[in-house]
């Protein structure tokens, strides 16, 4: 597969929104009822204080205490990693009755690697479930730089893969330590970072779940992360920044140019990468007070074509079409300057530019592409979750519902199918990978799963049923409420690259009108 390709080969068309925060449940019903109960009758073997007394390597149980009003026993443990000075701290909740005898794993978003607040929803619904910082408190990157402000290899170690791998092991010990019993089948579940998380899991530990969620993962970090100052960098590069009132202008025009590519009008892209509106058809027409210029189209078109080297080559997707521009594209004041995306821009000063005090506005293209391929060629290894050979995942009998936004603001879609594409050229095709792995694309909506487009559903129960009854995933529901929450749309989702076309009769916002189809070439 051309990585570089530029558009991809399909025909398809708050949860992260922001800060990337973490996902408990993906698409689960509010009304689902838990998991049915592995070990019926089964109760606690000790005390929920008996846990202080766990002894496990390189970790100190700080504290095992009774959270009655969320019915848990809970432990906070930290794991050390000598003779690092580290300290990654995990929280486990152990329901008190009707354990369901499953372990949930939990993940983060942006630079924080869990939270205990994560552990209600999946504990409430019986499971054992786990959580953890990855070594450092809150969301901020400045971790990767140490107290002398040189660079702190095992925070970044701990925060890229080590500290949910840690959180694991430890959680899975206590679930048995507190119920006479190891959990039968584990899961982790985890949007943006987190879903990058289950994806390291799968190809570092492979041996850790049976089933992993992995919602518009930040898999490609040491690209996508980057790349995401490329607006402000084209902006200020073109002393032409451009306002939010016409960045949503463009989106809204090629939102209405493309809408029925796909024969249907919902307001919706269902295939943004085949979608060609250039925002020139915009220039001098009025947005607000002002007029939209060439300049305005030229930024608008570099931001959707993404960053490039200054001979033209790809170095990566940028948003697509139909996506909010604002988040990476941000401007305020007047006059207007760049307001970048604070992920972002903590990469750029913490990790590349390694200096606290560094000035993005100094930026230059030159210096957007020298650093860009610093980040990818130091940090890939270590925070990139994008091995495609996951053969010790399979055979160990994993299994992993990837799914991502096609109107997604904050990673763009095109680097989870290229990813998804590699796997199946090195897992034997589309039919052998489609066995433990599947992608679901879902139109229309963003980072959040939040849109124009119907939100996706029964993640959850999808990965069980497939981890535990051997039924894999052929079709996924998506659903759109209106403020009332009742059910206006329902639409399938079908496992990548097949994609749902309208049949042509019966209402469009009803899911049996849709059939599965061959991608668009």
């Amino acid at each position: 597969m051309n990585s570089q390709r530029g558009r991809l080969r399909f025909g398809l068309n708050s949860i992260f929104f922001a800060t990337l925060v973490p996902v408990a449940l993906i698409g689960a019903p509010a009304a689902e009822t838990s998991p049915t109960t592995l070990f019926p009758g089964l109760t606690p073997a000790g005390s929920c204080a008996s846990l202080k007394n766990v002894s496990l390597p390189n970790t100190t149980i700080e504290s095992a205490m009774m959270d009655t009003a969320n019915h848990m026993c809970l432990v906070t443990a930290v794991v050390t990693h000598p003779p690092a000075g580290d300290r990654v701290k995990i929280w486990i909740g152990l329901p008190l009755t009707n354990w369901n005898g499953r372990f949930q794993g939990n993940g983060g978003g942006g630079f924080l690697g869990g939270s205990l607040g994560s552990l209600r929803e999946p504990v409430a619904r019986g499971f054992a479930a786990g959580a953890t910082d990855t070594g450092h408190e809150g969301g901020s990157g400045s971790f990767a730089l140490d107290a002398q402000g040189r660079q702190n290899w095992q925070g970044i170690i701990d925060n890229a893969y080590l500290g949910i791998h840690e959180m694991t092991v430890v959680g899975k010990a206590l679930t048995k330590a507190f119920y006479g019993k190891a959990p039968r089948y584990s899961y982790f579940v985890g949007g943006s970072t987190g879903g990058r998380q289950g994806l390291m899991e799968a190809q570092r530990f492979p041996d850790d779940y049976d089933g992993i969620i992995s919602a518009c993962p930040a898999i490609n970090w040491h690209r996508f992360v980057p790349a995401s100052l490329w607006p402000q960098v084209v902006m200020r590069s073109m002393s032409n920044f451009v306002s939010k009132a016409k960045l949503d202008a463009a989106t809204a025009a090629a939102i209405a140019a493309c809408d029925t590519d796909d024969g249907v009008k919902d307001s919706v892209i269902d295939d943004p990468l085949h979608c060609a509106y250039d925002p020139k058809a915009l220039v001098g027409t009025k947005v607000g007070n002002d007029t939209f210029t060439a300049a305005d189209a030229e930024v608008i078109r570099k931001i959707w074509q993404g960053p490039r080297t200054q001979e033209g080559r790809f170095m990566w997707h940028g948003l697509d079409r139909g996506a909010d521009l604002f988040p990476y594209a941000g401007t305020g004041d007047s006059p207007l300057k760049g307001k970048p995306f604070s992920i972002a821009l903590e990469y750029w000063v913490y990790y590349l530019a390694q200096d606290a005090k560094w000035d993005w506005t100094t930026l230059t293209y030159a210096g957007f592409e020298q650093l860009w391929t610093k980040s990818v060629e130091q940090y890939g290894a270590v925070i990139g979750a994008d091995n495609p050979d996951l053969t010790r995942f399979r055979d160990h009998g994993g299994k992993v519902i990837i799914a991502h936004g096609l109107a997604d603001q904050l990673i763009p879609a095109a680097g989870t199918v290229d990813y998804f594409e590699l796997v199946q050229q090195l897992m034997g095709g589309e039919t052998s990978t489609a066995k433990f792995a599947r992608l679901f694309l879902v139109p229309g909506v963003d980072h959040g799963f939040h849109g124009a487009g119907a939100t996706p559903i029964g993640f959850d129960e999808a990965i069980r049923r497939w981890v535990e009854e051997g039924i894999a995933p052929e079709k996924l529901i998506a659903e759109k409420r209106d403020a009332s929450g009742k059910i206006i749309r329902t639409r399938p989702l079908f496992p990548y690259p097949q994609v749902a076309k309208y049949k042509g009769s019966g209402s469009t916002d009803a899911a049996e009108n849709f059939e599965r189809t061959p991608p668009r070439k």
